[in-house]
């Protein structure tokens, strides 16, 4: 008697779980009436490292082995019950492959995509598995072996990764693009190579700040405080005389590559001829969600004062077009920048369904 039941040898915590098994009360009966072909495959299971279960009979009673219990989660014991109900929520995908097993089609499948149970809660979970027919001495069908092993992480590190790349692509391109319109309107704006280059190099910078801000956060997206407060950090002479407030918004790349190239050009003709030109004047930069016209409406205000009287400009170069045109076009809403003889004073209006998306349009 304890002969017949040698084929459990060596198999782990489960083979002593399938001895203890009331076997008896189960259609596939004691231990020892089990026909060959299933002790074989049951021993070969138990002692493998790789998650693997027996599904046997027109009943599909279940059989796995210790690396399977990962497979299966939280689920109710799975020994002795048909597969059918172990994987009840996901019969309808695994069923038809099942069949084909019984029938004799071994399958092989990459990734298969399930929402499976195993927590309390539904979960999409991926597997890579194949279901190999088992046949008895007469060369019948009488179950399968599926051997499986989870690959979600995986799956989802590929996916993770093929977002970033794309991200880095489109940044990259996003990039390229300013830097060309930079170096193209500065030397048009400018007189000398030194001046040129005094200009090329401050607005190279305002970019690289914002992109260290994009890399730090680790997404396609970046948090307009940071964006505020590194872009115009260089600017504050003292925290009395530059006032930052208002509450967390997350930008797209592209609206806080804009933002802080627009808040650099502010920062720089305030230094040089605004507020931040004598011992006294004062910038205010405030931003706010809701008000006071709609729920949706974002705007964000530059406010200089205590500065000397301001003149308008005589002529518009490329920070006049990206405070006045780009930054508006790139949060789809709509700016305006006044020249008040007492100081400064800048409006950006949007709604806040549109920021933080990745390509919007202009509102006009």
């Amino acid at each position: 008697m304890a002969g017949s039941v040698h084929f459990l040898d060596g198999g782990g915590e489960m083979a002593k779980s399938v001895r203890a098994y009331d076997w008896h009360a189960s259609v596939l009966g004691p231990l020892e009436t089990w026909p060959p072909s299933l002790k074989i495959a049951v021993g070969m299971m138990l002692n493998s490292t790789f998650p693997k279960c027996i599904v046997w009979g027109p009943e599909l009673i279940t059989i796995h082995n210790d690396a399977f219990l990962p497979i299966l989660g939280d689920k109710p014991p799975a020994l002795g019950r048909p597969f059918s109900d172990v994987w009840s929520e996901a019969w309808e995908e695994i069923g038809p492959i099942a069949a084909r097993a019984r029938a004799g089609e071994a399958t092989f499948i990459e990734d298969f995509p399930l929402v499976v149970d195993r927590h309390g809660y539904p979960e999409q979970a991926y597997f890579t598995f194949c279901y190999s027919p088992i046949r008895d001495e007469g060369g019948f069908i009488r179950g399968f072996m599926d051997t499986v092993i989870e690959t979600t992480g995986t799956v989802e590190a590929r996916r993770q990764a093929s977002l970033l790349n794309a991200e880095l692509e489109h940044r990259i391109k996003n990039t390229l693009a300013v830097i060309s319109a930079i170096v193209s309107q500065t030397l048009r704006a400018t007189e000398s190579d030194s001046e040129a280059r005094s200009a090329l190099q401050e607005r190279i910078q305002a970019m690289a700040q914002a992109q260290s801000l994009l890399t730090r956060a680790s997404t396609a997206e970046a948090n307009i405080t940071d964006v505020v407060q590194g872009t115009t950090a260089p600017f504050k002479l003292s925290e009395e005389r530059f006032h930052i407030s208002g509450p967390p918004v997350m930008l797209s790349s592209k609206q806080a590559l804009t933002l802080s190239l627009a808040l650099h050009e502010l920062s720089t003709n305030a230094v040089k001829y605004g507020a931040l030109s004598n011992a006294s004047g004062v910038v205010r930069v405030d931003w706010r969600v809701g008000r006071p016209s709609s729920e949706d409406e974002f705007r964000l205000t530059w406010i200089e004062s205590g500065g000397p009287p301001v003149v308008a400009p005589t002529r518009r170069g490329f920070g006049s077009r990206i405070i006045e045109a780009v930054l508006p076009q790139d949060f789809a809403g709509e700016a305006k920048l006044t020249a008040d003889p007492a100081g400064i004073r800048y409006e950006l209006r949007t709604r806040m369904s549109k920021i933080g998306e990745r390509d919007v349009q202009s509102a006009g």
